[in-house]
């Protein structure tokens, strides 16, 4: 987990010094700034989302199919989300944040980030979660394109002017990562060790 955190760290530094220089070109209007290289940024990101990708798909796949129903009862947890509508959240996020990333409106079924009321059963939630990760990818993918549009999202804090395919993916994995910590502990609320922490 700690491995992870670090990762995380190290791409969302890597990603701001060429956010800062990006922005600094805009706001001065300086022609030697350093632009912003998005071969680069994709490649970071790729590897930071697949990473991602690996240790949540796994966490999901381990608890068991009759735990995802689960959330904690002692202490004050009252009214939390299950583990498999965690796992809905995490990737109706996804899938909300990466449509903001093409320009746009996100897949109806996504709903207010609580993910399609269709998709109840383990097997049918792995499956909406590997198929944002898919579409993040897309997303990902889709830097540096000057053609494609980006939009705000009702449900990010970047405001429309803030909005980039990056900061968006950026949160995105960033979101992800904070659902994993909640999941790391639903796992071993119910004696399961996860993927990534076993040896």
């Amino acid at each position: 987990m700690q491995k992870l955190k670090w990762i995380l760290m190290l791409v969302l530094w890597l990603t701001s010094g060429n956010i800062l220089a990006q922005v600094g070109q805009q706001r001065f209007g300086t022609e030697d700034a350093a632009s912003l290289d998005a071969e680069r940024e994709k490649h970071a990101l790729q590897a930071l989302a697949k990473l991602t990708e690996k240790v949540i798909v796994s966490a999901a796949d381990a608890m068991p199919a009759d735990k995802y129903g689960f959330s904690p009862t002692d202490g004050e947890f009252k009214g939390v989300r299950t583990f498999g509508q965690m796992v809905k959240h995490l990737s109706a996020t996804n899938y909300i944040l990466a449509a903001a990333a093409f320009g746009e409106e996100p897949p109806a079924d996504a709903g207010d980030e609580l993910g399609p009321e269709a998709v109840r059963t383990k097997a049918e939630i792995l499956n909406y979660l590997k198929g944002s990760f898919a579409y993040l990818d897309k997303a990902i993918e889709a830097i540096g394109q000057k053609t494609a549009p980006v939009k705000s999202s009702p449900i990010s804090p970047l405001k429309s002017a803030e909005a980039t395919r990056l900061a968006l993916v950026v949160e995105s994995l960033a979101h992800a990562f904070d659902h994993y910590g909640q999941m790391v502990e639903y796992l071993r609320m119910n004696g399961v060790v996860p993927p990534a922490s076993r040896p």
